[in-house]
């Protein structure tokens, strides 16, 4: 049987750079086509000598240049811009697109994916937070697989195997709750930048680490369940496991629950996006009932943390509220990491840009990169009136 030809869209980041290893733990079974990254190069020129894609694309131009001389010579093409994104996944020899860019800006190359027919193993929340409808859309029409990546999504996406014609009452997603579980709002006013960055169970990025220290992460992936699942609001909960063993959890219409278990490795759920349905044989760290005695559950505090409380919010009114909840927070995000906003101040800004734009519904691909451009800009604006709160 051929092997399985992947793009990787971020390859420098947590999940690429995990990916890549689950791809050199089966050599017969998958190759790399294509390498994308924002800025690393030098990480990129050692991947793309380890994996021999055919073409690289490298979104900053100052890191472009460094990438062209040293692999160019290797016969390795080299694309820069992030236009070149949605080029380069439309390609005849890629079979799945594995996207784990951060942010907004991994929509569009997603969208040009699946209208050429590319399978789609999503690590990149953001696409269906934005745009989950028109993903949607696009997935039964051109009839490609969306696969999640996600250690949550997929552990709801192992659960849901053989339980097709079996309706779901509710699904339950799990959360570390960050390094600041059990704070109260006062607790929150003067945390630092550093103490956010320090997650007790996973090594990310600096964003999505943020996210998980104000809860935004679950929110988001709260909504991009409704999509991938098919659910309501009102079907999607979340409660708090410091231990991260138990990565989600489906209740059905008779009270019956399943949950997927494991180690808090994203190795796991990567190799089974790839490798769907099937399961192959590896030596990932075995979890063990006798290292973990106490799994402890415990909901979450959401006038805290009220991100999360702003992501329900934003699912329930639906419509462009997802995307600009989205844009807004891909702006504190950056403030706070930048010491221009509070912890705190993150969730005001996100709040006040969800009240200062208005609704629509019905929405197209250029209207939702419209509004995601427009909450930037708001939020952009409003930082400064929250920087000391």
């Amino acid at each position: 049987m051929s092997r399985k030809r992947i793009a990787i869209l971020g390859s420098t980041g947590s999940v690429g750079t995990q990916a890549l290893e689950v791809v050199a733990a089966f050599p017969e079974q998958f190759e790399v086509t294509v390498l994308t990254i924002g800025r690393n190069a030098d990480l990129l020129i050692q991947q793309a000598k380890a994996f021999h894609p055919k073409v690289v694309v490298v979104c900053e131009e100052q890191a472009y240049q460094k990438a062209k001389d040293a692999l160019e010579p290797l016969g390795i093409s080299v694309l820069s811009g992030v236009e070149a994104l949605e080029e380069v996944v439309q390609r005849d020899d890629i079979d799945v697109v594995l996207t784990a860019i951060v942010g907004s800006v991994g929509l569009k190359p997603t969208v040009a994916a699946i209208k050429k027919g590319k399978d789609i193993a999503l690590a990149n929340k953001e696409t269906l937070v934005v745009a989950g409808a028109l993903i949607n859309e696009l997935i039964k029409e051109h009839q490609v697989r969306l696969l999640p990546v996600d250690s949550e999504h997929s552990a709801i996406f192992q659960c849901l195997v053989g339980e097709e014609s079996n309706p779901i009452e509710k699904i339950i997603l799990t959360a570390s709750g960050g390094p600041f579980r059990g704070r109260t709002r006062e607790d929150l006013v003067a945390v630092t930048k550093a103490q956010a960055l320090k997650h007790p169970n996973w090594a990310m990025g600096a964003k999505i680490t943020i996210d998980s220290a104000s809860l935004m992460n679950k929110g988001l992936e709260v909504i991009e369940a409704k999509w991938l699942f098919d659910l309501s609001a009102d079907q999607v909960e979340v409660i708090i496991h410091p231990q991260s063993i138990v990565h989600s959890l489906v209740q059905f219409q008779d009270g019956s629950i399943k949950a997927q278990l494991g180690v808090p490795d994203m190795k796991l759920p990567i190799q089974y996006a790839l490798t769907y349905p099937a399961r192959l044989q590896n030596d990932f760290k075995r979890f063990s009932f006798v290292d973990y005695p106490n799994l402890t559950f415990e909901a979450p505090d959401m006038e805290a943390f009220r991100n999360l409380k702003l992501a329900y919010q934003a699912l329930e009114k639906g419509g462009n509220s997802p995307c600009i909840l989205n844009g807004a927070n891909e702006i504190v995000v950056e403030a706070f990491l930048q010491d221009q906003i509070s912890f705190l101040g993150m969730s005001d800004v996100i709040e006040e840009t969800l009240c200062q734009i208005s609704w629509q519904d019905n929405l197209k691909l250029e209207d939702y990169l419209h509004y995601d451009a427009e909450s930037r800009r708001v939020a952009r604006s409003l930082i400064p009136r929250f920087s000391n709160k």
